[in-house]
């Protein structure tokens, strides 16, 4: 394993546990930060869950080889997301902390494109029979 690899890697785990722990935990446990965040937002707090859910099943597809270049790709969106509502609805100069999560995200869905291939690959074949 080449560094390059182990330091993305390091950074993927990071990644997951912080989103996982400090993001999608909160959201779940309906800590006052998260709901007054999601009110501020205005889609309610089904919205709250939902993100939370994206947010974990984002982190733990980020520490399966097989699935961290596909959860890369779905965490750029969320990101995305999250900037636009940080600019937008809530406070813009914290959209670059998403934005650098982005970054991360995008270097991990490129160096486990081959992984993201192969497993799109296995899905057609299942839907084809």
């Amino acid at each position: 394993m080449t560094t390059r690899r182990k330091v993305l890697w390091g950074l993927q785990i990071f990644l997951a546990a912080f989103l996982f722990f400090a993001s999608a935990l909160p959201k779940f446990a309906g800590q006052a930060g998260a709901v007054e965040t999601f009110d501020q937002i205005g889609w309610g707090q089904w919205f709250r869950y939902l993100t939370g859910t994206v947010e974990a099943a984002g982190a733990i597809a980020l520490v399966i080889p097989r699935l961290a270049g596909i959860a890369g790709i779905a965490l750029i969106g969320l990101m995305a997301g999250a900037a636009l509502t940080q600019i937008l609805v809530l406070e813009p100069a914290w959209a670059l902390l998403p934005a650098a999560f982005a970054v991360v995200f995008a270097a991990v869905a490129r160096d486990r494109r081959a992984e993201s291939r192969r497993v799109l690959g296995s899905l057609r074949g299942a839907l084809r029979r």
